[in-house]
């Protein structure tokens, strides 16, 4: 039969265990998360590649697997929000490194939005990224 020390000693130690587990399972925050455009500048045209990497800023690694489920691109930049652009994800390329197909029409500033879902994580990472379009 255990004694009642011994009761208090388990359920002390099972306590210790259980919080000192739990610290190992946190995740980061959704604001440990970024994207970034691969390259700053892009060419104007009907079927312009636009390519951004999702980073973990505390590791610096890409985050690969992410669920993107928002994205617009407009030339708010240049203050015209209503010319905005349907955005189609293009499939291939690195692990962490998403691209979209867009008519890019004008040379100017757009502004690419994008929302996505890093599994594991609780939250929405969101970014607005400024891309400059030549001709």
């Amino acid at each position: 039969m255990m004694t009642f020390k011994h009761r208090r000693a388990l359920a002390a130690a099972l306590i210790g265990l259980t919080l000192t587990g739990t610290a190992n399972l946190a995740h980061a925050d959704v604001k440990d998360y970024e994207f970034q455009l691969v390259e700053p500048t892009v060419r104007t045209g009907p079927n312009t590649v636009i390519s951004v990497r999702l980073i973990n800023k505390t590791t610096g690694r890409p985050v690969p697997d992410a669920v993107i489920f928002a994205t617009r691109l407009d030339m708010a930049p240049d203050g015209m929000q209503e010319m905005a652009t349907p955005v189609t994800p293009v499939p291939g390329g690195e692990p962490g490194t998403y691209r979209f197909r867009a008519n890019v029409s004008m040379a100017g500033g757009w502004l690419l939005s994008l929302g996505a879902k890093v599994q594991g994580e609780t939250g929405t990472v969101e970014n607005k990224l400024i891309i400059r379009a030549e001709r």
